[in-house]
């Protein structure tokens, strides 16, 4: 605990300089600094603007919200110029008092003519197509950022139908995402494990509720309409949070506008897989008071869908002895999801400018993501013989909310002070079933033995796919058939038995409390240093995997039990229709359909005076309960040195250093085996506690104006996942094999070393052609080994995290984007956007005997990253059309590690290609009408076993959706 103290002590004291430094700023007398805010005549504030006095060695950018800070180097009457992509050049006098000059807004017009005869590809572009300016705010802010960096704007993410934050960064160069029943929830830069990927809120590292204990934040959470920009940052500079190897993600909300605003959009649409309607809705105001001082954002969003997703699940039979039987089939499972989801997002902002050298603001947001699904779960085991039918009522809830106060300020003409203190959570629970004290997802298991057993067997009596069976005999899953030795012998409900009520309890709580503090110096006009400091106070409350289990009597054997119920003896509902069953696959399953318990008979299940009635009896494993609760805190305390150096007009360097030093308590408890039959459970506290530092160093040499060469080292690292370190486990006892997820104390944080060379070019026309390599040397990775062990006759399927020996991983990355102004007449409104990024990852992993002897040493890939990686739209841009046609690609990727078994019993993430559509066309000047069409080309998500594809894991199919709907600027 006195590493608590000493961290409370040092944000006490960042607060404190906080403080005397906004004090000291109000009433100071500066000496001649310009100031003022860039916008553009019909698109708002304008970032990454060049400013710069004529025939001085005096520049400025402007910063996200536009604005800029300049020193003039002399009284008197000086020529400002002002230059941005697609924009005129802006060169204008004012007169230079001492002190502040506050200029206020400086307005600037899309470029039109370069001479009187010849009008400009910049006027084809920003004139008649206008959608190009977002663009053009992207690539300022890219050209003239100090890290390596890829930007999108609010506008563009507005272009593609994309409706949440991470459906939004899955078109940037070099990012990937993962798809959760058809829906993108995560994303990583470089197809770098989800993990090694941070993602920020205004440059803050979010809390995650996830319930696996990991990390990386669930972006589902979070509508696409409350973002600004995203600042997609490779190669991290030493102001910005170091724990992000494969990258960071800054989602930046939506700030007070220039000039008033108010503006609606509304959809509806359809789901293909659910046959039902979907709907969205979004409004933005933002307004400026008291001579512009006052500034006000409200934004909220809600979108609210039917969907439905069907996934077939095999495990094997890899705990088996006997190598060729590891690939015998132990269960098929034949699910389907139904239900609805709700993305709500409220944010709201205000800032005011005291005066021209000291700002203040408040930002804060709310979301909240609904996931109600009721899931139908047919099994087919081939070990016990029996048929296994599941049904789940589970409302899953994510919640984001909290706020930020912060303030800018000129302290002298040099000295420039930032500081914010934030306050966010993030909370993923279930309160189901209400008629129970323990709350969570309640599980109803019912099963029927198979008595004429199975045909179509090998010749040593397993089920295979056939190219595993000894005598080719088994066929392929597209094709399954459960075989049964009587074809009649199907699922009935009247011979489906109640065995099983499970109750399984998920609450994670994660609250983070930061406090930071940023000075900088402009020693001259060539020479800019800046420190900074940051504390971090999380508090983390996670159950996973704890389980109230109860069991009939009567399906343990004990006499006089009351009979088991049958599932048809029970109020029950038609399942919802969508979709025909599994209809990926070539058969007919419509036999695995079950009328499921209605929720209202499934909560009452649940009941005491049913558990009575019918003879249930609470078998819940005490151990494996304890074990899977815990609580924890991390306290981070950070600081950084930094110094940018113009070496000259066309050479700048930014070198420096960021210490993060990270203490980490975990209370939980453990069980120990005193003998066969006795397990204690004791409590348990894991502590780690270590430093991480970090030298950086960026080039970046500008050829001409259009183009730039960049070099990058940084050292980087991550953080272990709270549930990998967590001193339990726990077990699911739903699944078939069980799964066991044991967590492990003594795993260390993954560092790497990572060079990073790129080139830009940016065409006159709005466009841009990027491309580089880079290199990471990675030690210490964790990753999710996964075994089968076999306890007093069941198998269990044991997944623990572990740090593997160092790896490295090479990759090169290019991109374009192209307008084909150069066409004549109708075909110059098309485009082209291409990227693509190539990595290669080598790992080498132990594997051990039983008795943990080496036996050899196997070369993979990094988990969850993909070789291969693209995004293609091509898209026309008219005077009031705008069409896109997007394609998004992601290679194969390795998801889990059998450390002993090896490489043949890995599980891979096969590979995935998804196209979208968008169109939009302009009713008038203030009223456009759209359609958004997703995963038109009905991409299914397939993981698999080893070297076969056709060792199918499991295949998910989830349909398209589509919608129509109207934007209204109305001010």
């Amino acid at each position: 605990m006195n590493n608590s103290i000493g961290f409370s002590k040092q944000k006490s004291r960042i607060i404190q300089i906080s403080a005397f430094f906004l004090m000291a700023s109000l009433g100071t007398i500066h000496a001649q600094s310009i100031k003022g805010t860039i916008v553009g005549k019909t698109n708002g504030a304008l970032p990454g603007a060049n400013i710069s006095i004529v025939d001085a060695d005096a520049k400025a950018i402007s910063s996200l919200d536009g604005d800029f800070n300049l020193l003039s180097p002399r009284l008197g009457e000086i020529n400002l110029k002002v230059e941005y992509i697609g924009y005129e050049t802006k060169i204008f006098p004012i007169i230079i008092k001492e002190g502040t000059n506050d200029i206020g807004y400086i307005t600037i017009a899309p470029e039109e003519k370069k001479n009187k005869e010849k009008v400009s590809d910049i006027q084809q572009v920003v004139i008649s197509r206008p959608n190009a300016l977002t663009q053009a705010k992207a690539y300022e802010i890219k050209k003239n950022n100090n890290a390596i960096m890829e930007v999108i704007a609010a506008d563009a993410i507005g272009k593609l139908p994309d409706r949440n934050a991470a459906e939004a960064v899955q078109r940037v160069q070099g990012v990937a995402v993962a798809r959760y029943h058809g829906e993108a929830d995560q994303a990583t830069v470089r197809g770098t494990p989800f993990a090694w990927t941070s993602a920020l809120f205004n440059g803050n590292r979010l809390p995650s509720a996830n319930v696996l204990g990991n990390r990386s934040f669930v972006l589902d959470v979070i509508p696409s309409e409350l973002i600004q920009f995203v600042q997609v940052s490779k190669a991290v500079t030493p102001d910005m949070d170091g724990d992000a190897i494969g990258g960071s993600i800054n989602f930046i909300t939506r700030t007070a506008p220039t000039k008033k605003t108010l503006s609606v959009s509304g959809a509806g649409g359809y789901n293909t897989f659910s046959q039902n309607a979907t709907y969205n809705g979004s409004i933005v105001y933002g307004d400026r008071f008291f001579k512009n001082k006052l500034g006000v954002i409200l934004s909220g969003a809600i979108w609210d869908r039917q969907w439905g997703a069907d996934s077939f699940d095999v495990t094997y039979n890899t705990a088996s002895s006997n190598i060729v039987q590891k690939n015998s089939i132990s269960t098929i499972m034949m699910k389907r999801y139904m239900g609805t989801r709700r993305t709500i997002g409220l944010n709201g902002g205000l800032e005011y400018k005291l005066n021209a050298n000291n700002k203040i603001y408040f930002r804060g947001m709310f979301n909240k993501f609904d996931d109600i699904r009721p899931v139908y779960e047919s099994y087919v085991d081939y070990n016990n013989s029996r048929y296994q039918y599941n049904f789940r009522y589970s409302h899953y809830q994510t919640e984001l909310y909290g706020m930020e106060l912060g303030g800018e300020h000129s302290v002298s003409k040099k000295l420039n002070l930032d500081w914010m203190l934030s306050d966010y959570q993030a909370k993923y629970f279930l309160d189901t079933p209400p008629t129970n004290d323990i709350k969570g997802l309640p599980i109803a298991t019912f099963r029927q033995k198979i008595t004429g057993g199975f045909a179509n067997l090998s010749n040593d009596g397993k089920r295979y796919w056939s190219f595993d069976s000894p005598n080719g005999v088994g066929g392929e899953y597209l094709d399954y058939s459960s075989d049964t030795a009587n074809p009649n012998e199907v699922m009935n409900a009247d011979k489906l038995l109640l065995s099983q009520l499970v109750i399984a309890k998920l609450d994670n709580n994660e609250r983070d409390k930061i406090a930071r503090l940023n000075l900088k110096y402009d020693m001259n006009s060539n020479i800019t240093l800046k420190i900074g400091a940051k504390y971090r106070e999380k508090d983390r409350n996670s159950t996973y995997g704890y389980n109230a289990v109860y069991i009939p009597n009567a399906a343990l054997g004990v006499p006089n039990s009351p009979a088991l119920l049958a599932l048809s003896q029970l109020s029950t509902d038609e399942p919802p229709k969508g979709t025909a069953f599994l209809n990926g696959m070539n058969g007919n399953y419509s036999s695995y359909i079950m009328n499921a318990p209605t929720k209202d008979q499934l909560f009452q299940m649940y009941s005491p005076a049913f558990l009575q009635q019918y003879g249930f009896r609470d078998l819940s494993s005490a151990d494996a309960n304890a074990t899977s609760v815990y609580n924890g805190e991390e306290n981070v305390f950070t600081a950084y040195a930094m110094a940018e150096i113009k070496a000259s007009d066309k050479f700048k360097i930014v070198g420096g250093f960021r210490n993060e030093t990270t203490r980490l308590t975990l209370y939980g408890s453990k069980a120990t085996k005193e003998n066969a039959t006795s397990t204690v459970i004791s409590p348990s506290t894991v502590e780690s506690n270590y430093n991480a530092f970090l030298p950086m160093l960026h080039l970046r040499y500008t050829i001409s104006p259009k183009s730039n060469i960049r070099f990058a080292y940084t050292r980087s690292f991550i953080r272990p996942n709270f549930g990998d370190m967590s001193p339990g486990s726990s077990i699911d006892n739903t699944t078939s094999p069980n799964k066991i997820t044991r967590g492990n104390p003594d795993l260390k944080p993954t560092f790497s070393h990572n060079f990073d060379l790129m080139g830009e070019y940016y065409f006159d026309n709005i466009g841009i052609l990027s491309g580089g390599v880079f290199y990471k040397k990675i030690s210490d990775i964790v990753f999710q080994d996964t075994s089968i062990i076999n306890i007093s006759g069941t198998d269990y399927m044991v997944t623990q995290a572990k740090n593997l020996k160092d790896s490295n991983l090479l990759g090169f990355e290019m991109g374009i984007n192209k307008r084909f102004d150069f066409l004549p007449g109708f075909w110059n409104g098309f485009g082209l956007e291409f990227n693509y990024t190539y990595i290669d990852s080598k790992v080498d992993v132990s594997r051990n005997d039983t008795n943990g002897a080496l036996i050899t040493t196997d070369r993979t890939s990094l988990p969850n990253q993909s070789k291969n990686l693209f995004n293609t739209i091509l898209y026309y841009e008219g005077n009031k059309v705008m069409i896109r046609l997007a394609g998004n690609f992601r290679g194969k990727s390795l998801e889990t590690i059998n450390k002993d078994l090896g490489p043949q019993y890995y599980i891979w993430s096969d590979k995935n290609f998804t196209v979208d559509f968008s169109a939009s066309y302009d009713i008038s000047k203030k009223v456009k009408l759209f359609i958004e069409l997703n995963n038109l080309s009905n991409e299914s998500l397939r993981l698999y076993m080893g070297d076969n594809k056709k060792r199918i894991t499991s295949n998910e199919w989830y349909g398209s959706r589509g919608q129509l709907g109207i934007r209204w600027q109305i001010f």
